[in-house]
């Protein structure tokens, strides 16, 4: 788990569906962290069916089959 902010965070999931141009980020603490895909002009790029199909590696990373890069919870909370 990531340590911020002396919380521990982890990630449960990923949506694209929340919110049109966004990304909702669910927390293991409960919350949800919206915030625009264009903050992440590589995800962007993805088409709908690759954004679907993420990874999430030891509840604090995740990354997209059609990605080299790999992005944690603090990329999603700097926003």
């Amino acid at each position: 788990m990531c340590k911020f902010k002396d919380t521990d965070l982890g990630i449960k999931k990923l949506d694209f569906n929340l919110k049109r141009g966004c990304m909702a980020v669910f927390l293991s603490d409960g919350r949800i962290i919206v915030v625009p895909v264009s903050m992440f002009p590589d995800i962007k790029k993805l088409t709908k069916s690759q954004r679907e199909d993420y990874m999430i590696m030891d509840d604090q990373y995740f990354s997209f089959e059609g990605l080299s890069k790999i992005y944690s919870v603090k990329d999603v909370l700097h926003y």
